[in-house]
Formats: C-alpha cells, structure tokens, sequence
C-alpha cells in the first residue's frame, strides 16, 4: 500500500503539467505549451523528469500545485487500499496493481487537482 501511494505521487506532477498545458494555454510559454504533451507519456510511466524544466522556471506556482496533487493522489490510493508490487514501470506493470481501477481514479484526482491549482497560481501570458 505505501509503494502505490508513493509511486502514484510521483506520476502527478507531469501528468498536472500536461493537463495544464493542455487546457490552460495561455498560461505558459510557446516553448512550454510544445513540450507538455510528452509529459502524459512520462507521467504514465513513472517518469518525473519531465516535471523538472516546469518546476525551476515557475517554482512557486508548480511545486505546491504538484505537492498538494500528489499527496491528495497518495492519500485516496492508501484509503482505497490500493496495492503495487512493482516498484516502477506505471501503466506497463498494470497487472501488478491492487485495486487498479480506484488507483487510476486517485491519479486523476491528483492530476486534476494539480491542474486547476497551476490554472489558479500562473499568470496569463502575454
């Protein structure tokens, strides 16, 4: 249970980024607005890299927004008691995953919840 909470986390923050880029254009950059989408990918393979170019050219407004999306992400994963066996992978290591279908939902919550706080802290770009 803690392994899925920790992991899940870890999957937030790019996926908020994508989502954020996605539907909120006209708070980032020409150059940011390009590369979110490839974070849907890493974010869904447990890769948080690409989270890392967001978080140090707006640190104040993408790190709480990606703190408070992945422990909200982390905290509905361990009350649904999902479960993961793996200690990487993400949606390649589908099978491993305990209650997988409350663990996506928990994804989702965090990743929007992200998302709307991101919509919220960034200013519109010119």
């Amino acid at each position: 249970m803690i392994m899925a909470a920790v992991m899940i986390g870890g999957m937030v923050p790019p996926i908020a980024i994508a989502l954020s880029t996605t539907f909120f254009r006209n708070k980032w950059s020409e150059e940011e607005r390009k590369s979110g989408p490839v974070n849907y990918i890493m974010g869904l393979s447990f890769i948080t890299e690409g989270a890392i170019p967001y978080a140090a050219g707006h640190p104040l407004q993408v790190i709480p927004s990606c703190i408070v999306g992945s422990a909200a992400a982390g905290a509905l994963s361990a009350l649904f008691n999902c479960t993961l066996r793996a200690p990487h992978g993400g949606i390649f290591v589908l099978p491993t995953i305990g209650n997988a279908l409350m663990y996506f939902l928990a994804l989702l919550v965090g990743a929007v919840l992200g998302m709307i706080m991101l919509a919220i802290l960034m200013k519109k770009r010119a």
